[in-house]
């Protein structure tokens, strides 16, 4: 089992940056695919990033390329998500998750297996 706390969310303008943090419990956090999803009011769940156990593969969705950054501490059990030039599209619940499977390209969220609470990420114009 995996326990997931997601923070560093807030009300940011547009063209800032934020960092989320999400806190992993559980010895066995190093095994897994960490990924970043968000959800919009109105929208479905969307993918924006994910990274292997090791940290040395990373995929981000095109929305966010070039502006997201994806890291890992396993020595912390903590996945980061650095945003940069913040958008106000970017506005959404920000939630961080867990799987066992690496695969290719975006991931779906069905295929992840622990979640966090999320945090909120609002970006004004």
């Amino acid at each position: 089992q995996v326990q997931l706390l997601e923070s560093g969310g807030g009300l940011v303008q547009a063209g800032d940056s934020l960092r989320l943090s999400c806190a992993a419990s559980g010895r066995t956090f190093s095994s897994y695919t960490m990924g970043w999803f968000r959800q919009a009011p109105g929208k479905e769940r969307e993918f924006v990033a994910r990274i292997r156990y090791s940290g040395s593969m990373t995929v981000y969705a095109d929305s966010v390329k070039g502006r997201f950054t994806i890291s890992r501490d396993n020595a912390q059990n903590t996945v980061y998500l650095q945003m940069n030039s913040l958008k106000p599209e970017d506005t959404a619940v920000y939630y961080c998750a867990a799987t066992t499977i690496w695969g290719v390209g975006e991931l779906s969220a069905r295929l992840f297996d622990y979640w966090g609470q999320g945090t909120q990420v609002t970006v004004s114009s």
